[in-house]
């Protein structure tokens, strides 16, 4: 067996499908099954079950599976303590970022990472933060942008700011004059929520329980599948939303912009922090993007400082 069989082997758990494994793995879908056809011949057992056009592990599959994911694992760590010697600065680094931070902080960052590292180009990846949890762990990305806390079995956590919760309203709304806004008074209105999925979505709700939960006839939240589509429904009048204060600070200026407010006290907030493996060998060049983030011009979140940045790591 090969570490490319072993690749096309994870890739068609992750995706359940053999075209879009192939498409994953950058090869056609025939190449993709005559290789692990050939897998299985050669171990002697059936990987996958196809059912319905679903390609499903057999339970033989799964556990041949999981080594896999640790043989790879290892096989990228070889390449890893080879760079070692290397400069840290030189090369690509493979960036994941959420959806709710990657549009607003990114535009900043880029230019200030080149000023600082012109020869460690981003390879970025937004996604869910379950899935950048995944790809961080299968070695496919070296650092994400993630809403902290999350679970860090085998990463290494740095906190980057925190960012205060905000209500964007249509023009004309009758909560316009506000100073403030109790969070409870999101159930009197049409609520707009991202999709199950997104982190932000689950913060808003701890917000706001009635939002989603409400009692009697009360409004029921709409979802919108990023925070820009969501902008645009509240601007067309349907309802209102909760955005994290970098997305209306940091986005671009221009003659849709709509009113918001902040909450009153206490605030609803997130913080923003950096993840890695803990054996990922090019800790300088982590050092030097947060540096970038954190002198990127981001504007609406308040700067961790290095004591204050410190994340408790599980033994």
């Amino acid at each position: 067996m090969t570490l490319t069989e072993l690749r096309y082997l994870v890739n068609l758990d992750k995706e359940r499908h053999f075209s879009r494994a192939a498409e994953r793995s950058f090869v056609s879908q025939p190449t993709l099954s005559v290789a692990l056809k050939k897998l299985e011949e050669e171990l002697g057992v059936a990987l996958f079950e196809r059912i319905r056009g679903e390609a499903r592990p057999t339970p033989v599959g799964e556990r041949i599976i999981a080594q896999a994911r640790r043989v790879l694992a290892e096989a990228k760590r070889v390449e890893d303590i080879a760079r070692e010697g290397k400069d840290e600065m030189v090369g690509p680094l493979r960036l994941g970022a959420i959806y709710t931070v990657g549009p607003y902080l990114l535009p900043g960052l880029v230019p200030e990472l080149h000023q600082r590292a012109p020869q460690m180009p981003l390879v970025i990846e937004e996604n869910f933060t379950a899935v950048l949890l995944e790809q961080l762990r299968d070695n496919e990305l070296d650092v994400a942008i993630v809403a902290l806390p999350v679970d860090l079995h085998g990463l290494s956590a740095w906190a980057l700011y925190d960012e205060d919760f905000v209500v964007l309203l249509p023009r004309g709304h009758r909560w316009a004059g506000e100073q403030a806004l109790p969070a409870k008074k999101l159930a009197e209105e049409h609520l707009l929520l991202l999709g199950p999925g997104h982190c932000f979505r689950d913060q808003v709700i701890a917000a706001c329980p009635k939002c989603v939960d409400a009692e009697g006839e009360g409004p029921r939240p709409h979802t919108g599948s990023s925070l820009e589509t969501i902008r645009y429904m509240v601007g067309s009048g349907l309802g209102v939303t909760v955005l994290p204060r970098g997305s209306v600070e940091n986005r671009p200026a221009g003659p849709q912009a709509l009113p918001s407010i902040p909450f009153a006290a206490p605030s609803p907030s997130r913080r923003i922090g950096l993840i890695w493996r803990r054996s990922f060998p090019r800790q300088q060049a982590v050092r030097v993007l947060r540096e970038g983030i954190l002198h990127s011009g981001l504007r609406g979140v308040r700067l961790l400082q290095d004591a204050e940045a410190q994340v408790t790591e599980p033994a």
